[in-house]
């Protein structure tokens, strides 16, 4: 196979129709490549005809069942829904984090000299770089729901075995698959958002809170954990969040609509075909083979972060900041127990700072999107159109004043004579920067690569995977 072409602000119509992550934030770009789509595909009244078969399209512009056209209450509903989904299933990689010191006395895992225990997380990041990259592919013709109940539902198998685990070994193992189930249902999320919003003035506000809640919720984990290692056994964090996270799965079933048209459009022609016609859809007749389908989604993105110097920087710039997320679930303990002599339960209480930085990083990036639209009057190449670059006005902003600066006064202020609020800011300003890197960068992908931004972003999403699983190893050297 060829290698493709990806070179940067391609002119071609945006018709990747792969999937990606953004950052360990996946998203689908068969949904946000969604202007040309909507202006190029087929309008009629009802089912055109050709010379074979029934091609089955929308009733016209305004037909009710296409999600562009639903009423805002529905597309805020399925949002929210699916948001909520997102941040309870997000929590998973790093709410065992501060039980490390009790899971390693129970099972004899000494960090004397390595943070193994950590690997209970590496296994999650492990799992969650590799299976959307074989998935995804395989899901694509299931539509948004089905993916998302199904995976939602083996996602809540494999936390039961977390609380009955009989050695470390178990817990690796359902770990692996629990953050390989994650990425799956975070792009049946995004996709939600990019399959109901048109444009990207309406997607702009959901895609950051998108982001945003993923961010959160990432590192609202060990706080969470603190709070039932408190009063409880590390077993009964697997327990708890098995409950919240079953009470959810109802809601989901009936709350949760189809979002994407062409699942949509495919469930029509089923019907019309049960009834004697002839129906398909257009993607039914050009259907890619599955295996070439499989090895596009693994080969184009490897393939652009290896040639492209764009993506490359762009994913180790956003792979490093989300890595040093993953990384203070580490550290956070071995700065604050030394120095002010906490337990880990308050050395996971106090990353809610993290969350707060992360919060007002999200806000940041919703109040400086005019910038963004504001340099579509500087553009010269196509007078009208805002230009990518424009995006990464925020991510600069972040990585310098937010990721580095905050690691800064994190370390510079990490002594014994020093307040412990100190270095605590340090953290809040890593979480503000790493929300604003990652929105900024994704953006801008999406709109520099146009035809591959999905590929583009695959590379970003596998890279960050890896790094959150490999770099906090690093805490304990």
């Amino acid at each position: 196979m060829p290698p493709p072409d990806c070179s940067r602000r391609q002119s071609a119509p945006k018709a990747d129709g792969c999937r990606a992550d953004l950052g360990n934030v996946p998203i689908t770009l068969d949904e946000l490549e969604i202007d040309s789509y909507f202006a190029s595909r087929p309008r009629t009244e009802g089912p055109s005809s050709t010379q074979e078969s029934v091609i089955v399209t929308w009733n016209g512009e305004d037909d009710p069942k296409d999600p562009y056209n639903w009423p805002l209450s529905k597309k805020w509903r399925a949002t929210g829904i699916g948001l909520l989904a997102s941040f309870v299933c997000s929590m998973n990689g790093t709410i065992l984090t501060v039980a490390h010191t009790a899971i390693g006395n129970e099972f004899h895992i000494s960090d004397a000299t390595f943070p193994n225990t950590y690997w209970l997380t590496t296994s999650w990041g492990i799992g969650a770089a590799l299976c959307p990259l074989l998935l995804f592919p395989v899901m694509e013709d299931f539509g948004v729901r089905p993916v998302l109940l199904t995976t939602y539902f083996c996602f809540i198998s494999f936390l039961i075995p977390v609380g009955l685990a009989p050695n470390f070994a178990t817990l690796i193992v359902v770990r692996f698959f629990s953050g390989g189930c994650v990425p799956l249902i975070s792009d049946a999320v995004a996709g939600i958002t990019s399959n109901v919003f048109h444009g990207d003035r309406a997607r702009s506000v959901p895609i950051c809170l998108y982001v945003t809640i993923y961010l959160a919720a990432t590192s609202l984990g060990p706080v969470v954990g603190s709070a039932i290692l408190q009063f409880l056994s590390w077993r009964w964090i697997g327990y708890i969040e098995l409950i919240w996270t079953a009470a959810l799965y109802p809601i989901l079933i009936f709350g949760l609509p189809e979002s994407r048209g062409p699942a949509i459009l495919r469930a029509k022609a089923k019907r019309l075909r049960r009834e004697g016609t002839n129906a398909y859809t257009t993607e039914k007749i050009d259907r890619v083979a599955l295996p070439q389908l499989i090895l596009q989604s693994v080969q184009r993105p490897l393939y652009m972060l290896c040639t492209e110097g764009v993506v490359f920087v762009a994913t180790v710039w956003a792979a490093f900041s989300l890595g040093t997320i993953y990384l203070f679930t580490q550290s956070v303990e071995q700065v604050y127990k030394e120095l002010y002599r906490w337990d880990p339960i308050q050395c996971g209480y106090v990353q809610v700072a993290i969350v707060i930085g992360e919060l007002l990083g999200g806000g940041f990036c919703i109040l400086t999107d005019p910038w963004y639209y504001a340099s579509a009057t500087r553009n010269t190449e196509a007078p009208g159109t805002p230009i990518p670059e424009a995006r990464l006005h925020v991510s600069i902003i972040g990585g310098l004043f937010g990721v580095t600066g905050g690691m800064f006064v994190y370390g510079w202020t990490s002594y014994t004579s020093i307040h412990w609020m100190a270095p605590t800011v340090g953290l809040a300003m890593v979480g503000f920067g790493t929300t604003a890197v990652i929105v900024g960068n994704a953006n801008y992908l999406i709109d520099a690569y146009s035809k591959y931004a999905a590929s583009a972003l695959g590379a970003v999403g596998f890279v960050e995977n890896i790094s959150i699983a490999f770099l906090p190893l690093a805490a304990g050297v």
